[in-house]
């Protein structure tokens, strides 16, 4: 890999001297990812259950111009021949056989005064449509974003999307459920996502924000948020809703849930509870990524388990732990939820133990899982290793 990495960098870099390009930043990853869980038939370290992966990522950023700049970010997966020995399956839904790549990455960025626009492909981190960063690849955005900080303590954000692509997605798929004759691909511009955002913390220890979001013809949705961090207490509420459209679902209805948090954060160790709930009608699972696994942004989401607390007359809590010792960070995350529409119940508890040893990051993790629609509705364990090595 250090080979890989060295005959890339050299490359770009001529190519900057020639054309005059300044401040070429380089950096990338490699990482090797497993997870094995002891749930039907399998046993904990079968290949059965089990998914192993290695991926390599390495992004270049440079001022082209004053005020303009360029980035992209190469992803790169292998099994390295785990597929069929060590597990069965991979992190990522790739044919588990050959290695993939392409660029997740691709965009330009310009800045005058206290504006921004940046277009292609990039990462996204708003409420309902985000980039996430749990697999051993991301899912990234085809978009172009303006930012203005004009007024004080307050930034406003406006983004259109044109689509998604990621590890599971290697080709553009939609951010929105797909619509009534089964097209996923946001080709054409007027197909787009649209969204636009407030963020501001004039007075310093609360931050506010309200997003809008309009997927054409699919689906409209709101965000609203409040967090106060005084003195180490921290207290937070959210508020969203959306409204799908009937040419998309027949049973189209609007939707929403609050969610609220309190805690404490200090240099030794954090601690928080938070309590959600969501509406009693409509089809989709509101609160959720409208992009990618249906993760949530809600105080309550589970650790690791997606896609429980944003459904339908559902209420969950969480409480989430975490402080450091002798270097080694620790982390406790519980999420309990009642899903009421189907009476389900649903609880699930990571236990975290990691460390970062100069460049290497490394990540233990357990997870307890106990689902009334998964696995015959028994509890079953989960164990999954992080190696991360960053340049």
């Amino acid at each position: 890999m250090k080979l890989v990495k060295m005959s890339l960098t050299a490359a770009i870099l001529m190519g900057a001297s020639a054309f005059a390009i300044d401040n070429v930043k380089v950096s990338g990853d490699a990482k090797l990812f497993y997870t094995t869980q002891d749930d039907g038939d399998n046993s904990l370290f079968s290949k059965e259950g089990a998914a192993g992966q290695a991926a390599l990522g390495l992004g270049v950023s440079a001022d082209l111009t004053s005020g303009i700049s360029a980035g992209t970010h190469l992803t790169a997966l292998s099994t390295l021949g785990l597929q069929g020995q060590l597990v069965d399956a991979v992190w990522v839904d790739t044919n588990g056989v050959d290695d993939y790549f392409w660029f997740d990455e691709a965009w330009l960025v310009g800045t005058a005064g206290k504006t921004t626009l940046k277009a292609g492909r990039m990462a996204l981190d708003t409420p309902l449509v985000f980039t996430e960063t749990w697999s051993i690849a991301k899912n990234t955005f085809e978009a172009a974003v303006l930012i203005n900080t004009d007024l004080p303590g307050t930034t406003l954000v406006g983004a259109y999307v044109g689509g998604q692509n990621g590890g599971t997605v290697l080709a553009p798929a939609s951010i929105a459920p797909v619509n009534a004759n089964g097209t996923t691909n946001f080709s054409q511009f007027y197909n787009g996502a649209y969204t636009v955002g407030a963020i501001n913390n004039s007075f310093e220890p609360l931050t506010v924000q309200a997003w809008y979001y309009d997927a054409t013809r699919v689906i409209q949705a709101y965000w609203l948020q409040a967090d106060l961090n005084l003195k180490g207490i921290v207290a937070g509420v959210q508020y969203t809703g959306q409204e799908v459209q009937e040419a998309t679902v027949a049973d189209a209805d609007s939707q929403d849930a609050f969610a609220v948090k309190l805690g404490y954060e200090s240099d030794m160790f954090n601690i928080s509870g938070a309590y959600s709930a969501t509406g009693e009608k409509g089809p989709i699972n509101v609160g959720a990524n409208l992009a990618a696994s249906g993760q949530s942004k809600l105080y309550t989401e589970a650790w690791w388990y997606y896609g429980i607390i944003s459904q339908i007359d559902t209420t969950a809590f969480n409480v989430t732990a975490t402080g450091s010792v002798a270097d080694y960070n620790l982390g406790l995350y519980y999420t309990q939820a009642e899903v009421g529409a189907n009476d389900l119940a649903f609880s699930g508890a990571t236990f975290e133990l990691a460390r970062s040893v100069g460049p290497v990051d490394v990540g233990l993790y357990y997870i307890y899982t106990k689902y009334d629609a998964d696995n015959n509705g028994d509890a079953y364990n989960t164990v999954q290793a992080y190696l991360t090595y960053n340049f």
